[in-house]
């Protein structure tokens, strides 16, 4: 089958908030840690060797500080700008903003999608809505680059999202379906049309961190 669609999703590497357990939006998140940063850099050298032997065509990125930290990174390796995409933000967080996780999901019963259509917390995004938002905007992505690969550095969510979307999960199989996402891990997504003209995406890895035990 030909390959023809790429598309590769890297988490950030760790991040302050991720280290003290607070739940990290736009006031909670304050960037990477020392080790985040050094994650960066490894991912970062990893999608260089990939661009140099096949470029990417697009380079994405959303707004959370410990994204364009680690997307700044790549950025310099791979000689190209990332374009910001607002709708690849994480989840709203509304009132839980900058608070405890711990705190916040005592009082939810749980993470946000065990209660996928609940906020879990004032003024918050659902799970599903969320799920919906990065979906609309990753179909708006893959239409605008058919063909060509595209690179994103986002959130475990990014990844999620997208694995919701090209795998189709209904509502309720993703309350039975949880995905683990290190942080600095890369999803790699194919789309394959075979010989009679049918399109399939591929989940080809998922969570792979093989360069991380690389030494910096």
């Amino acid at each position: 089958m030909a390959i023809t669609t790429e598309l590769i999703i890297a988490r950030h590497g760790e991040a302050r908030c991720n280290a003290l357990g607070i739940v990290g939006g736009e006031r909670g998140c304050t960037g990477l840690t020392d080790n985040g940063h050094r994650q960066g850099r490894q991912l970062a050298v990893r999608l260089g060797t990939e661009h140099k032997q096949k470029p990417f065509n697009a380079f994405y990125t959303t707004p959370r500080l410990r994204v364009r930290q680690t997307a700044d990174l790549s950025a310099e390796t791979l000689g190209m700008a990332a374009t910001e995409e607002p709708e690849l933000r994480g989840l709203d967080h509304g009132d839980a903003d900058a608070q405890p996780w711990h705190d916040i999901k005592t009082a939810f019963g749980g993470p946000p999608h065990h209660m996928p259509d609940t906020p879990f917390a004032p003024n918050a995004e659902t799970w599903n809505q969320y799920l919906r938002r990065a979906g609309t905007a990753l179909q708006t992505i893959i239409g605008r680059h058919t063909g060509e690969r595209i690179l994103i550095i986002g959130h475990g969510e990014t990844i999620e999202a997208a694995n919701s979307l090209l795998l189709d999960l209904t509502p309720p199989a993703r309350l039975r379906t949880g995905f683990i996402t290190d942080h600095a891990c890369i999803a790699r997504w194919q789309l394959h049309v075979n010989r009679f003209d049918r399109e399939v995406w591929m989940l080809v890895t998922h969570n792979d961190t093989t360069h991380l035990a690389t030494a910096p």
